[in-house]
């Protein structure tokens, strides 16, 4: 059976997690296989099965460990916001900087949100995932605007919504066509828009 989370070496997670990232942006989700991961983290089966019990499970632990950075990274750039003459141009700054190196995540975590949509007990699991990603935006959102004195009118869920399809979608088509819309120029451009647009509600 395998170990819980409490019980897995730091160390050999991470190197797992990072052979993943490269594997699956490599080769694809499908066309990754198990034996292909652990040579390229430097394991043995055994490392992997002894703290996953398939692909899925590992990417799932790679989703949670790009939430938690992407949050964490967030959380930072809203203090600095905070303290900015232009909050608002001050977290798009931030959301396009990040782009460039969220490019390799995108060709992995769209995929697999394709695979997930074909099975439903995975597509549950990250629903949840991406579920907290989003409350997580929300509750920052709610900070930065309090900062500002606003309350706004709308759903700042569906405000995280859009905000995730507008980066999700701009890093896809930078991908495909790299000189027409470098990566990152949507959310530099647009996302001031939008949280203006919030912002507007009180006026």
């Amino acid at each position: 059976m395998p170990k819980g989370p409490t019980k897995r070496r730091p160390r050999t997670l991470a190197k797992l997690l990072d052979a993943a990232l490269e594997v699956f942006a490599d080769r694809s989700f499908y066309g990754a296989s198990i034996e292909e991961i652990c040579d390229r983290a430097g394991y043995t089966r055994g490392a992997f099965y002894s703290n996953f019990t398939s692909k899925e499970e590992l990417f799932l632990a790679l989703f949670d460990r790009h939430s938690q950075q992407t949050l964490e990274g967030l959380a930072e750039a809203v203090t600095r916001a905070e303290n900015a003459a232009d909050p608002v141009m001050e977290l798009a700054e931030w959301a396009g900087a990040q782009a460039p190196a969220e490019r390799r995540w995108q060709l992995v975590s769209t995929e697999f949100s394709l695979l997930a949509a074909r099975a439903p007990e995975t597509a549950a699991r990250l629903a949840q995932y991406e579920a907290e990603v989003r409350a997580g935006i929300v509750r920052l959102l709610e900070l930065l605007f309090r900062h500002m004195g606003i309350q706004p009118q709308v759903d700042l869920e569906l405000v995280a919504r859009l905000a995730i399809a507008v980066r999700e979608g701009g890093i896809l088509q930078s991908l495909v066509e790299p000189d027409a819309l470098p990566a990152g120029e949507l959310e530099r451009q647009f996302f001031p828009l939008l949280l203006r647009a919030v912002a507007a509600q009180q006026e």
